[in-house]
């Protein structure tokens, strides 16, 4: 089917996916560093502290990817910089489930988010398709240790997790197009 006017291109389209992927990796590390400054040295603090190196491989890797692609970067990383912090040690300090309801919200939005990108992607980019793949299955490892740890138990559960994915929804389609 012929493009109509306002498609992206092939080029737009992965330009979008590395900014988007770049900025959200950002956005995770900063949320685990809050979680930690607050309960790292709980019970929590080792599982927090896995999730933040696994977190910041991927963050490593979509910086070398938009630096090889000559991608810009999103210019609202300043913000996703303080809110990812804000929200890590905000939950944090409501307490480990509400940390834990956090990681939850946040992890299935970005698997629902990187399963629309593989689907983009389809058999171009086999490469960065596999990254996307790998990166998604521990986000849903991350997801499914939140719940282990209580995270549906935190206070307010179905209203924390509703604003926390919706601000990641609003993020991520911000960070495709600042």
């Amino acid at each position: 089917m012929p493009p109509i006017p306002g498609d992206l291109s092939r080029k737009e389209v992965l330009a979008r996916i590395l900014r988007v992927d770049q900025a959200g990796e950002l956005g995770a590390v900063r949320i685990y560093q809050g979680q930690l400054a607050v309960l790292g040295k709980g019970a929590a603090g080792p599982v927090i502290k896995r999730m933040a190196e696994q977190e910041r491989v991927h963050l490593d890797t979509f910086n070398r990817l938009i630096g090889e692609r000559r991608v810009r970067p999103t210019a609202l990383s300043p913000l996703w910089h303080l809110a990812g912090f804000a929200l890590g040690a905000g939950t944090a300090l409501l307490g480990e489930k509400a940390a834990m309801a956090c990681t939850v919200a946040v992890e299935e939005t970005i698997d629902a988010h990187y399963a629309r990108q593989v689907e983009q992607l389809g058999d171009d980019e086999p490469a960065l398709k596999e990254t996307i793949l790998k990166f998604r299955d521990e986000e849903i490892e991350h997801r499914d240790i939140g719940l282990e740890r209580g995270a549906e138990q935190a206070p307010a559960y179905p209203a924390l997790s509703a604003a926390i994915r919706t601000g990641c929804r609003l993020a991520i389609w911000l960070s495709e197009r600042v």
